[in-house]
């Protein structure tokens, strides 16, 4: 049988092989200047979910036995439910043949059986992905810019000077791959601000870490796929909690690229220039533990004038619009399942 659904820790050392080589494929011929992924750690990569949510992934083979493309589809757990995010990739010279729709059938038809209502795909604006999902019929939900710092172009000088330029009654602290216990708290109620605004963060797929609990399986998470996480919070005295934070994860599957996660200041203390002391701060130590590293990349809404600001000051230069897209399960599995 050409497509086989399975959950990722049943996929043998080929399927894993045959996977990145899907991806690496894939990513020359739509995006040639982006990093290759590796073997190392890809399957961490794929078993590793949050406590509540589950992952399936799908593998789509000719005759002859080799990969044409694969899928991927999470589905949330918690508050949630409902809602799952898939990832698709399609080799290319296999495209037009119709396995991209025969994953997304296989894809929605999961979902609807796990009750899942409503699926998101991110897709790169400059790539045939567009073209294909809006045929499927998602609907373009978000257009994030994507801002990419290049290791070698980076003004040094500056950057240690605007991590140094700190507001009088508040300090930085830098934390490698988790969040001190003393912090978790005050480190999801700044987290929480999330909900109610976008001016100082782009939400991910682990956007459910504003409690504290969600926040200590998330950091967890992102441990067991192989992704190192980096972070620098800025705190207040004379108590020491947490009023802002940035996050940043280095995966195996990718170590000379960096991924820009949260950047959130709490309300309150807003206009201190807090989130370029901690961004800069966090790319010094960067330097210091991660010297593989040839760029970072993160994003921002089109509206998020301050961040694109702040981004741009350090360094950071647009290269290319992502998409968010979004489609009803019940409706895309009508679509895929008709040759509409």
């Amino acid at each position: 049988m050409p497509l086989k659904q399975l959950d990722p820790g049943e996929m043998t050392a080929d399927d894993i092989r045959d996977w990145c080589s899907v991806l690496n494929d894939m990513t020359a011929a739509d995006m040639p200047g982006e990093p290759r992924w590796r073997t190392d750690r890809l399957s961490d990569y794929l078993t590793a979910t949050l406590p509540d949510d589950r992952r399936y992934v799908f593998l789509h083979r000719d005759d002859d036995g080799d990969l044409t493309g694969h899928a991927s589809l999470i589905m949330f757990g918690g508050e949630q439910a409902g809602t799952g995010v898939i990832e698709m990739s399609t080799r290319p010279s296999a495209r037009g043949k119709g396995v991209g729709r025969a994953l997304l059938r296989a894809v929605a038809e999961c979902a609807a059986a796990e009750s899942c209502r409503t699926l998101s795909v991110e897709v790169i604006a400059t790539t045939p992905a567009v073209g294909f999902y809006d045929r499927m019929g998602f609907e373009r939900a978000v257009v994030e810019q994507r801002h990419l710092l290049r290791w070698g172009e980076v003004d040094w000088e500056k950057i240690e000077h605007a991590a140094g330029r700190l507001a009088a009654g508040y300090r930085l602290e830098y934390h490698a791959g988790a969040v001190p216990e003393r912090l978790v708290d005050s480190y999801a109620s700044v987290k929480a601000n999330l909900r109610t605004t976008t001016d100082y963060a782009i939400v991910p797929e682990w956007r459910g870490s504003a409690q504290a609990d969600r926040l200590r399986d998330s950091l967890s998470t992102l441990e067991r796929r192989g992704m190192r996480s980096h972070i620098v919070v800025a705190l207040a005295e004379p108590y020491g909690n947490v009023v802002g934070l940035t996050e940043l994860v280095v995966a195996a599957q990718r170590p000379t690229r960096a991924d820009q996660y949260d950047t959130v200041v709490d309300p309150g203390h807003r206009s201190y220039g807090l989130a370029m002391s901690m961004k800069a701060r966090l790319l010094t130590e960067l330097r210091r533990a991660e010297p593989q590293l040839v760029d970072v990349q993160t994003w921002t809404m089109q509206h998020a004038d301050d961040v694109r600001w702040i981004n741009s000051e350090l360094g950071f230069a647009h290269d290319v619009d992502w998409y968010d897209y979004e489609a009803d399960v019940a409706e895309l599995l009508a679509r895929a399942s008709s040759g509409a």
